[in-house]
């Protein structure tokens, strides 16, 4: 099992870490620029791009409230060496929670939505069969506080883990309810709300959370795990929108909505306040948190309505990330000086240059980097990632052995690289790293759980069911582990990865 901030991100990519192709490209419509940041990220972006293996990226600056320059790099597909351009459509993955939060405040202005009344005013039907819905709003889904998981499990019921309004733990799952309430207060599909609210206000003529047929000739393919091609369609939703996860959008179409925000524009400015306040602050050890209250609350990382909220001594800055595990999106906002930085991208290390970029435009201090642990292009784990791949598990254990040791490397990218190599058949590799990272965090449940499901793949009941026991002995709310050793215990093969 992955743990609660590694769960949100795949494995590292296994193929050569070289993004062929790489360019940098200015829009002839942007003309000259005498930012720094700007020049620096047309002469540095693509060697990090290159580190990181990084195929296609699209970047927006924002300046005094209005889009300075977007930028093109790389390929949007590998096999036909099409780059990336100003049309290049990329999913937005949970980017589109910021559109969508932007279209909920407006019906909150027009007196449609109460932010403050349980959804079930406006929703029919329940989502999940507990009394205590009742209590989760609009305000609530939108500060990730409903008790919802991320997803629930397919096939699965939705389930409440703890009382809502009472923590944070990031949903999916509650901005899908909430869209479920947008649609019954509008009478009309997501997509059509959002192209009369949003879309067609602000010239966002590139975006869609439809999959439609037509975008397929200018989509960016996104590239997994195992270096295998992923079209945009796949990783959209092609029955209905969601909300939280469907958007595909340009650079340039999501720079107009960051127009929208840091002018003002469509939203009162109350409303806009309000979704620049702290609704709650943050559990620093995880962004998925159902099974435990925090022991302490982050001072610096907090959640607004729909953004997440940095308040740093550099600065107070709203962001966001997006990850659909083949393609990888950030964004940054500064209120106070009205610039901005967006990216996406088309590969599962994506994440790696977004803390450079971020400094380069924007500077100052962002600790939600932190906090989500994605590794960076030049860090030590996605070094071990790529030692993985060349040279295998032993190897690359042997080589980063003193990176291992004082945590240079954390749990979450040991395991990643693990489920990498399950997933890739190579079953004896996996447990290799995962009896590793047992060693070095025998306190996890996490590792244990992790190496049962390496010991089940292997056939060897006996050591799953005594890896999984470990796991449930360190986390009783570990229903993962439960489920597994019914299955050990009743002869029933355990899940793959």
């Amino acid at each position: 099992m992955t743990n609660s901030i590694s769960r949100l991100r795949t494995a590292f990519a296994a193929v050569p870490f070289v993004a062929a192709g790489v360019a940098s490209a200015q829009l002839p419509s942007q003309g000259a620029t005498h930012d720094p940041a700007i020049a620096a990220l047309q002469r540095d972006l693509p060697k990090w791009m290159d580190q990181g293996g990084v195929p296609g990226l699209s970047v927006a600056v924002l300046r005094n409230g209005k889009t300075e320059w977007v930028g093109s790099f790389g390929v949007a597909d590998k096999a036909t060496a099409r780059p990336v351009d100003e049309h290049t459509r990329f999913s937005a993955a949970s980017l589109s929670k910021t559109v969508f939060s932007y279209a909920v405040l407006q019906l909150v202005d027009q007196g449609k939505l109460d932010l403050d009344a349980p959804l079930t005013r406006y929703v029919a039907s329940p989502v999940a069969n507990d009394p205590r819905i009742e209590r989760i709003t609009a305000r609530v889904a939108l500060s990730h506080r409903t008790g919802f998981p991320n997803w629930r499990p397919r096939g699965g019921d939705l389930k409440i883990f703890f009382t809502p309004g009472e923590r944070f733990s990031y949903s999916g799952e509650g901005i899908v309810y909430l869209q479920h309430a947008v649609e019954a207060i509008e009478g009309k599909p997501l997509e059509q709300v959002m192209r009369e609210l949003v879309f067609q206000p602000l010239g966002m003529t590139e975006s869609s959370y439809n999959w439609q047929p037509a975008t397929a000739a200018v989509a960016a393919t996104g590239y997994n795990a195992n270096g295998a091609a992923s079209s945009l369609a796949t990783t959209a939703d092609t029955v209905r929108s969601n909300a939280a996860a469907s958007f595909n959008t340009t650079a340039r179409d999501y720079a107009r909505f960051l127009e929208a925000v840091l002018n003002g524009r469509g939203l009162r400015p109350a409303t806009l306040r309000a979704m620049e306040t702290p609704q709650v602050a943050v559990d620093p050890t995880c962004t998925n948190c159902l099974s435990h209250a925090p022991d302490s609350l982050s001072k610096q990382l907090f959640w607004g309505l729909g953004w997440g909220l940095e308040q740093t001594p550099t600065g107070k800055y709203l962001w966001h990330w997006g990850d659909n595990g083949v393609f990888m999106a950030y964004v940054v906002a500064d209120p106070g000086t009205r610039s901005a930085v967006v990216m996406f991208d088309n590969s599962d290390t994506g994440l790696s240059v977004a803390p450079a970029v971020v400094k380069t435009v924007l500077g100052g201090e962002h600790p939600s980097f932190a906090w989500l642990d994605y590794p960076a292009y030049d860090s030590p784990a996605l070094r071990f990632a790529r030692a993985v791949v060349d040279r295998g598990a032993a190897a690359a254990v042997e080589q980063f052995a003193a990176e291992l040791k004082r945590g240079a490397i954390s749990e979450g990218a040991v395991n990643s690289a693990g489920y990498r190599l399950l997933r890739g058949g190579k079953v004896p590799d996996a447990i290799m790293l995962f009896e590793r990272n047992v060693e070095l965090h025998p306190s996890s449940s996490n590792v244990h759980d992790s190496l049962g499901e390496a010991y089940a793949r292997a056939g060897d009941t006996t050591r799953a069911i005594a890896s999984y026991e470990k796991a449930l002995s360190l986390d009783p709310a570990n229903d993962r582990a439960k489920a597994a050793l019914a299955k050990l215990r009743g002869g029933a093969p355990a899940s793959a990865p």
